[in-house]
């Protein structure tokens, strides 16, 4: 899942994407309400933070032009501003929650994947399957046969994006820009170590194995030939 960050403050900006990043998203971060408007128009998000005092383009216009060009990305407010008013004007221009600053980092993940439950409700669908390999995620509960799985963010993303991409091959780049963001040099092994804890706790106690390496291309979740 990926989320944009609209903030000017870089040292608030990288502790969101720092924050996020380890929580298991995907995080481009956007400096001012022009970038961010440009971002939330050309990319695909599940959720949105953005800070209301932006240069170039404040926030609530920015969330005004997004609504009116039909973007129903889930929207959380973030701001200094506090007052009773501002927080009903931010809701009332699309905002889909109101944070105030100073802000626990806690609460706001806890919100973010609150709208991100909230929206999935409305979507197609909330959960991914594959052979007797069972995702939800609305409760991130993986199951294989039955038996519970318990995967950490990481795992639980790379799991996510090769569910949604079953059947295809997936190069070790692709892993990194979608699981990883980018964070990590494409050189080291990050991928090769991050798939061999996934398919120890997939793969290792069944009889059929559903995550294979593609020789000199990557990896593929399919069901034994």
């Amino acid at each position: 899942m990926r989320i944009l960050v609209i903030e000017d403050d870089r040292k608030i900006g990288s502790f969101l994407q720092k924050g996020l990043q380890e929580a298991g998203y995907a995080v481009d971060l956007a400096s001012d309400g022009e970038e961010g408007l440009d971002a939330m128009q050309s990319g695909v998000y599940d959720a949105a933070v953005v800070d209301l005092m932006l240069p170039k383009l404040d926030g609530l216009t920015l969330i005004e032009r997004i609504r009116n060009q039909g973007i129903t990305t889930p929207v959380l407010i973030l701001s200094a501003k506090r007052s009773v008013d501002d927080r009903i004007k931010g809701l009332q221009q699309g905002g889909d929650d109101y944070m105030v600053k100073p802000f626990s980092f806690g609460e706001l993940l806890a919100r973010i994947q609150a709208l991100i439950r909230r929206d999935n409700r409305s979507a197609e669908t909330h959960s991914l399957s594959f052979a007797d390999l069972h995702m939800n995620l609305l409760t991130r509960e993986v199951t294989r046969g039955g038996q519970v799985i318990n995967l950490p963010a990481r795992e639980f993303a790379l799991l996510e994006y090769m569910l949604r991409n079953q059947g295809r091959i997936l190069s070790k780049t692709s892993i990194l820009e979608k699981v990883y963001d980018y964070s990590f040099d494409p050189q080291t092994n990050v991928v090769d170590v991050l798939v061999c804890r996934l398919r120890n706790k997939i793969d290792k106690d069944f009889d059929s194995k559903l995550i294979h390496t593609v020789r000199g291309m990557g990896y593929v979740l399919k069901q034994d030939s």
